[in-house]
């Protein structure tokens, strides 16, 4: 029988197990609110958590937390449940991170808010990470921030052509959180330094090959593999992991694409093998190739307070626990937070939501000042007070 013929079977007979797993979902998934903002539904042997914000790329916000961590809790205790998938509504973003907008609003007027955000968010991180059931994160789509912590610690993560990966923090003030200062280090080489300091995007199959995600199948085929993971009858992690493998393999989209990055590679191991930031732009500027000084004008945009913070983070992190790394990230968030309200307008580049701009062009024209060491140094030692570092 020919290659054509017996995937031509297999579709069929695929289709029909789909057919009969849709049926199956009529009867046993439960009402769900199609205007609610996350959706939890009973599907087949699985449980599987929609982000239901289109409109706002499924940015997540507290009420979104809430309802996931304890629904997560729920079916991993579930012996019916032998699988959770995690996926975003519509064709933008799984999740473009925490909502942003609404953190920023209520800073100053309801910090507890903000207090619970950070730590319920962080929360939610570790339970996907010691999530006693296979955790299979669809990553199509914008994934940053906030979308990466309910994505990377999970134990299989599918990637599309359409996925876009970065960790943007430092261009508002923060850090690379939700895990950062755990997964980041741990990637090849100081790729995760340079991804975490440059807020560098990966698309596509490049989110594969740099190790975010487990899997790269193409975006029309989702469906499809969804179908077939909510059909398994009583699935073992091997089982799943099969089908996911067999989907992966069946991908031809930029199979024969190199890195984005693979040339460069020698060079941002070496440059972002500094133990300062100050040292990190020297190597920059000493090089003096196009990528070098490119980064470097990326670099002189950023926070550099959040730069710092970051550097330290990533160092510190790499010999820690995630659950050790959580902690650190909640503890700095709020010493983040405390720092803006107690500098203000002295020390614009922490936490500065109002960096953010509905227009690109429009974007802040911030630059890495030596000369205003004496702020990071006081910002560094006040991180270190309250116990972070």
């Amino acid at each position: 029988m020919g290659l054509w013929k017996v995937w031509s079977f297999t579709s069929r007979f695929n289709s029909s197990k789909r057919t009969n797993t849709i049926l199956q979902h009529l009867t046993m998934s439960k009402h769900t609110d199609a205007a609610a903002e996350v959706l939890l539904e009973r599907k087949g042997c699985a449980g599987v958590i929609t982000l239901n914000r289109p409109k706002f790329l499924n940015a997540l916000n507290l009420s979104m937390i809430q309802q996931i961590y304890p629904q997560l809790k729920k079916w991993e205790q579930d012996p019916e449940t032998f699988l959770i998938i995690m996926k975003g509504a519509g064709e933008k973003a799984f999740c473009a991170g925490g909502d942003i907008r609404v953190i920023s609003e209520n800073t100053k007027t309801n910090p507890k808010m903000v207090q619970d955000f950070f730590r319920e968010e962080y929360m939610l991180n570790n339970a996907i990470d010691s999530c006693l059931k296979p955790y299979i994160a669809l990553i199509h789509g914008i994934t940053m921030g906030g979308g990466v912590g309910l994505s990377v610690h999970g134990q299989f993560r599918v990637a599309t052509e359409k996925s876009l990966f970065a960790m943007p923090e430092t261009a508002i003030g923060l850090f690379p959180d939700v895990g950062g200062g755990y997964f980041l280090p741990r990637l090849q080489g100081k790729l995760g330094y340079f991804l975490a300091l440059t807020g560098f995007r990966l698309k596509g199959r490049d989110v594969y090959t740099a190790g975010i995600a487990t899997h790269f199948v193409d975006s029309e085929k989702l469906g499809m593999l969804e179908d077939d993971l909510l059909a398994l009858n009583s699935p073992s992690k091997e089982n799943i992991a099969d089908v996911l493998e067999t989907y992966h393999t069946k991908s031809k989209i930029d199979q024969d694409k190199s890195f984005i990055l693979e040339e460069h590679m020698d060079k941002i191991n070496s440059w972002f093998s500094a133990n300062t930031v100050e040292e990190i732009i020297e190597n920059l500027q000493q090089d003096g190739s196009s990528f070098a000084l490119e980064q470097l004008k990326v670099i002189n945009k950023m926070s550099p307070t959040s730069l710092k913070i970051t550097l330290r983070q990533l160092m510190e992190g790499s010999s820690k626990t995630l659950p050790e790394v959580l902690t650190m990230e909640y503890r700095l968030s709020q010493a983040c937070i405390a720092w803006s309200l107690i500098l203000g307008k002295n020390c614009p580049d922490v936490l500065s939501f109002k960096w953010i701009r509905s227009s690109r062009s429009k974007m802040r024209e911030s630059r890495y000042e030596p000369r205003r060491s004496n702020i990071l140094r006081e910002a560094m030692t006040f991180m270190k007070a309250l116990g972070q570092f």
